[in-house]
């Protein structure tokens, strides 16, 4: 006879097997550290290059203008607000990547508790019988 239990149980956990399972089980294969560690860097060098792409726009967009007023600027002062403006940007990105990828990992691990937990409760029904 079948038990209605145990084969919804086993539906739920295939079902996470399949879906969510396979993303979980490559984060979760990680050290908390490393793996935010792995993210935010990656963040940080994806963050380096928009600030640059975006830089670069805003040069080019008024090109002459800025050529002409290249001589008449202070170029120490332009540079430190450039490299101000880079220093902060990346640093607000880099504690938001640390933040969403802080939850991201606690929540695998979580959700891999209690997948291990529903394959022990599994076990136990089988035993059971």
């Amino acid at each position: 006879m079948l038990n209605e239990e145990r084969i919804i149980l086993m539906t739920r956990l295939a079902s996470y097997e399949q879906r969510e399972g396979k993303k979980n089980v490559a984060i979760g294969g990680y050290f908390r550290g490393d793996y935010i560690s792995k993210e935010v860097i990656g963040s940080l060098i994806s963050a380096t290059i928009a600030f640059g792409i975006c830089f670069a726009l805003y040069i080019f967009y008024d090109f002459e203008t800025f050529m002409q007023d290249i001589y008449k600027m202070d170029l120490l002062t332009f540079a430190k607000n450039v490299l101000t403006t880079f220093l902060i940007s990346v640093a607000e990105y880099g504690i938001i990547s640390y933040i969403v990828y802080s939850v991201r990992y606690s929540r695998v691990k979580e959700s891999q508790k209690n997948y291990y937990n529903n394959l022990k409760k599994l076990a136990g029904m089988y035993e059971k019988n």
